[in-house]
């Protein structure tokens, strides 16, 4: 049973999550603040953390950076009242994996939980399964009942990102932060470049293909 850590000062909020969690067969374990969190990492191992940014003591950003500052890797999911760039590219910065907003949607935090854990087991792994084909992230090369081919380093992080999340539309812009880096001057029109790549690469492929959402980016979509 995989134990999510929650942090946050809001009691009724914090009581809401424990239940949902819970009832999504996932082990709660409950933290006021950073302090309290880091109080409970001391004993307890959590395989994610959801966790508020406004707290007393021990903020979330402050609580981030003293985790990966101490070679903690587990997924950081991020609630927070802001939705500015700015305070976004704060947290990333400081090693937060994904964000929500305020007021939060509990269905969503489901999913956002469901796919943070399954990217953390896959990186873990190193290697990604969809169907018949294998994608070995530390080789960088993709293996298929048509043989192995070794890809270039941008087009293998590309497609393990897609893969990782079949049908999640990515914008062009979310792609190249991720991949490119955030501080990157390349444009977007490179995204399309590497994409066009791809799909010339795997054609042929029973197990996947990605596709252009017209208006927004791009999806991996499993056959």
């Amino acid at each position: 049973m995989f134990k999510i850590l929650v942090v946050e000062d809001d009691a009724d909020l914090r009581k809401m999550m424990e239940s949902v969690l819970r009832h999504n067969g996932y082990l709660p374990l409950l933290a006021e603040d950073g302090e309290d969190a880091l109080r409970i990492l001391e004993n307890e191992q959590a395989d994610l953390i959801i966790s508020d940014v406004m707290m007393p003591n021990m903020d979330g950003i402050e609580l981030t950076t003293l985790l990966r500052q101490s070679n903690y890797d587990m997924p950081i999911l991020m609630v927070t009242v802001k939705d500015s760039y700015a305070d976004k590219q704060k947290g990333f910065l400081a090693g937060v994996d994904d964000y929500m907003v305020k007021p939060i949607d509990i269905n969503e935090m489901i999913l956002r939980v469901r796919a943070l854990l399954r990217r953390a087991q896959i990186a873990n792994e190193h290697r990604l399964q969809v169907g018949d084909t294998m994608l070995d992230y530390d080789a960088l090369t993709v293996t298929s009942p048509s043989g192995e081919q070794p890809l270039p380093q941008k087009e293998f992080y590309l497609l393990f990102k897609l893969l990782s999340y079949p049908g999640k539309i990515f914008t062009r812009q979310q792609l190249l932060d991720e991949i490119w880096g955030m501080d990157s001057t390349t444009d977007e029109r490179t995204v399309d470049v590497h994409i066009n790549r791809l799909r010339d690469r795997f054609k042929g492929n029973e197990d996947f293909e990605i596709v252009t959402v017209r208006g927004l980016g791009y999806k991996a979509v499993l056959r």
